[in-house]
């Protein structure tokens, strides 16, 4: 059946004004207080903190580089943003994940009036409780990567061309939003490429032919919507092939038509990779299921638009999460973060039902979770008797601490919830129910810092700035450091092994060392320089009797300089092979 026609609901009673401000002052706080509680982790926070480092340094905002070398894996709009912030704020660890913190933020806004506009200002504060508690959402908004760049500009044109496609809009607000949801499809572009434009057109193309809504194209605005599209993104496009002519068959067919059709990235994964990656994405939600369906098959919302036929903002958000996510199933490359854009959707979706739910299973759903915590405190004392060779067993058991608090967080929320649920009622019982689960994914993602800091090297720095000097080579012999670059504020020059850095060392080969016997003779040629390897390389050179002088290592990496350290005596390079 047709849901009866939706109008937009009254504002907040205005008792419940000063808790909803409370409640987002408190979430803001959390959200953007803890980017700085973890260093980056290797390999896309490093990278791309390091890509914005180096375009931040050398003021060239248009040929992207990652250790001086031509990149041009992705468009630059992330690595703006976060230059930007580094411009602002310095150069830093919350700075480098600010843009993904702030198109979080955006995204989930932008979801929320979009599910005001169709669905009432109840429903949107629901929906962005629900975006907020999904920890595919909440973590990949804390962590540096293009994914939620990209996922928080896909929320906004999914949410603006649903603002614009209800039947209250007038025309000239019509062309507006539409207006803006090409522009936030331009930004898609400048953020991860083609895929901005080809996953909307998709998920409409879909739905046309399921709705055989022929006239929503007539409303879509194409010829000024993609005047505005070009405006935000030929600039950059025509000025980076302009000054590098090699640039669009790399982007264009390696980055998008081999990525997609093959598996030349080593990305592999079976067509059901996503599938539990959804289920922890929307883990407080997954009772909800047969009421979003539900939502879906009864046309929620569904109302005669201008075109004659019913605009359906359910069956839109239900094919915007299905279209994407088999897209990506299908592909020869996946990785996690790929499906991050289907969770606004899904949100609108969550929002609606709970709309629809009574008290009674609301209970199941927080028993369900509660059950959960209990589990996850009940398995935290066997995280403590973990360990392997790069985080031993008192790293492990300073993570189940934190893995034990964040349980015991999720615990009490679901306390709390059940008791506002029997003196508050709905509302008040969901905002706890959702706080809970959002604090223990950032609870946990926080724990992680017990091992990302290891990873990172961040605690060898001190000793290798105390010998790296700004005009001294520092070499990455085998292997692509993606995290002491960027503490260093120092590029790495490759060696031997170019890594994903194989493109830009084709460009520009001068910039590099192919052999290692070039690299050794390099090495010998008595410029001061340093070294980043790994104990094996390190252990192979020494027995070369390569005249090295360990400056820093961990279990990872080994830092070493061809020239005797400050508190070192100099001696003859053979009897050096071993110095430490």
């Amino acid at each position: 059946m047709r849901s009866p026609s939706p109008s937009r609901q009254a504002g907040l009673p205005a008792g419940m004004i000063a808790p909803v401000v409370l409640v987002v002052i408190a979430v803001l706080l959390v959200w953007f207080g803890t980017l700085d509680a973890r260093h980056l982790l290797r390999p896309d926070e490093g990278r791309y903190a390091e890509i914005s480092r180096e375009m931040f340094a050398s003021g060239d905002w248009v040929t992207i580089r990652y250790n001086a070398l031509k990149y041009f894996e992705k468009p630059p709009f992330h690595m703006w943003v976060t230059t930007i912030g580094y411009e602002l704020f310095g150069v830093g660890d919350w700075q480098a994940r600010l843009s993904v913190a702030l198109s979080g933020i955006v995204g989930l806004v932008a979801t929320m009036a979009a599910v005001s506009r169709w669905y009432g200002v109840r429903a949107a504060l629901l929906a962005g409780l629900a975006l907020l508690a999904m920890p595919m959402w909440s973590v990949t908004g804390h962590f540096n990567s293009l994914d939620m760049t990209l996922s928080g500009a896909l929320a906004c044109v999914l949410a603006f061309m649903l603002i614009a496609q209800h039947p209250d809009t007038s025309p000239a607000a019509r062309r507006g939003w539409m207006t803006a949801c090409w522009v936030a499809m331009g930004v898609s572009i400048l953020t991860k490429g083609l895929v901005g434009i080809a996953l909307p057109g998709l998920v409409l193309v879909v739905y046309t032919l399921v709705t055989r809504d022929l006239a929503l194209w007539g409303r879509l605005h194409l010829v000024s919507g993609i005047a505005a599209m070009l405006v935000v993104t030929v600039p950059w496009f025509w000025m980076i092939s302009t000054r590098n002519p090699e640039f669009p068959h790399f982007f264009f067919i390696h980055e998008h038509w081999d990525r997609y059709t093959s598996t030349i990235h080593s990305r592999k994964g079976s067509i059901w990779y996503f599938v539990p990656l959804l289920l922890a994405g929307t883990l407080p939600w997954l009772g909800l299921t047969p009421r979003m369906w539900a939502v879906v098959r009864e046309r929620a919302g569904a109302v005669r638009g201008v075109g004659g036929k019913p605009f359906q903002p359910a069956l839109m958000a239900f094919l915007w999460f299905a279209a994407i996510f088999v897209f990506f199933s299908l592909s020869g490359s996946k990785l996690p973060g790929y499906i991050v854009p289907v969770f606004p959707a899904l949100a609108i979706l969550a929002a609606v039902a709970l709309e629809q739910i009574n008290e009674r299973s609301w209970k199941r759903q927080i028993n369900a979770v509660t059950v959960l915590a209990i589990v996850g405190l009940i398995a935290v004392p066997f995280v403590a008797t973990l360990g392997d060779e790069n985080n031993p067993n008192e790293v492990f058991r300073a993570f189940a601490v934190y893995i034990g608090v964040a349980f015991a967080v999720l615990l009490a929320g679901m306390l709390l919830a059940r008791r506002l649920l029997r003196t508050h009622g709905l509302l008040p019982s969901i905002t706890a129910f959702s706080l809970a689960m959002f604090l223990t994914c950032t609870i946990g993602l926080m724990a992680h810092e017990v091992m990302g800091r290891r990873a990172s090297g961040v605690d060898m720095v001190p000793a290798i700035k105390a010998v790296l000097k700004d005009d001294m080579p520092l070499y990455g012999v085998g292997v692509l450091d993606h995290t002491l670059p960027f503490y260093l504020a120092h590029t790495l020059v490759m060696v031997a092994a170019p890594d994903e850095l194989e493109f830009g060392t084709q460009q520009e080969p001068d910039k590099w060392i192919p052999t290692m016997d070039a690299f050794v003779a390099k090495w010998r040629d008595g410029q001061p320089a340093l070294g980043i390897m790994s104990p094996d390389t390190y252990d192979s050179l020494a027995a070369g009797h390569l005249p090295m002088y360990v400056v820093a290592r961990d279990t990872r990496r080994v830092v070493v300089s061809n020239f005797p350290l400050p508190a070192t005596p100099a001696q003859p390079p053979k009897e050096s092979g071993t110095k430490s």
